[in-house]
């Protein structure tokens, strides 16, 4: 599965501690080579109600949430979103 960040998630990065952005480099990491086998835990859940289709939520520690999309034919995990738990769902520019 291939990897791809978004602009914004880049950028949402940028507003975490050095530690906290290797741990959550080394999360995403492991949820690229193991997507189907988080998918089937709690730590992986598809969300309702969004603009695309196959995104999903990754809790990567207790208030740090990745926002991501499986786009199929190509099988990319792209990342689109980095934050807090309390405003990752907000729509920021």
């Amino acid at each position: 599965m291939k990897l791809k960040y978004s602009d914004k998630a880049l950028k949402d990065l940028k507003n975490f501690s050095q530690p906290d952005k290797i741990l959550i480099a080394k999360k995403i990491e492991y949820l690229c080579k193991n997507f189907e086998l988080l998918k089937q835990s709690k730590k992986v859940t598809q969300l309702k109600g969004t603009l695309y289709e196959n995104q999903y939520r990754f809790v990567v520690a207790r208030k740090i949430r990745v926002l991501f999309q499986i786009i199929d034919n190509e099988i990319v995990l792209l990342v689109l979103r980095v934050g807090q738990r309390k405003s990752i769902y907000e729509d920021k520019k």
